[in-house]
């Protein structure tokens, strides 16, 4: 279990750093004027050429690349909810890199978060059934073979 938490650990980080580059990107590009097919196509013309925006996809990617793998080795129920920390390292990420201002509520969510964020691991860590060999359950396709 502890390498699939150093493994969404690193996910989250690289989520982090994408946002990072996506909000730089996008506030390069500039706002949308208004929503018309011209201007949406402005933004996706300008968006694919900042470098800021490629890289922050390109973390993104990252980040899902590492989702699909944790998915295909634990349980959805315990991969997913954890995916809620990264809110924790974005608004870190958000306080330390691009200088925004966190109001003390903000930080009572984000403590919030890790408190369940913990609990899910503690569930996971507590959970006999939970082995890396467990197989998924056989899923019954036709329900008129039971007799």
């Amino acid at each position: 279990m502890y390498k699939l938490i150093i493994v969404l650990l690193i996910g989250l980080i690289f989520e982090a750093i994408g946002v990072v580059f996506l909000n730089r990107g996008l506030h390069q590009i500039g706002e949308v004027s208004q929503i018309n097919i011209p201007e949406v196509a402005r933004i996706i013309l300008k968006g694919a050429c900042n470098v800021n925006v490629l890289l922050g996809v390109f973390f993104e990617a990252v980040f899902f690349g590492t989702i699909l793998y944790l998915m295909s080795q634990a349980q959805v129920s315990f991969v997913w909810p954890m995916t809620s920390l990264g809110f924790v390292f974005t608004t870190l990420a958000a306080w330390l890199i691009l200088h925004e201002q966190v109001v003390p509520l903000r930080w009572v969510g984000v403590l919030l978060i890790v408190v369940g964020a913990g609990l899910i691991t503690w569930t996971e860590k507590t959970n006999p059934s939970n082995s890396s060999s467990d197989t998924p359950p056989q899923i019954e396709t036709n329900v008129l073979d039971r007799n």
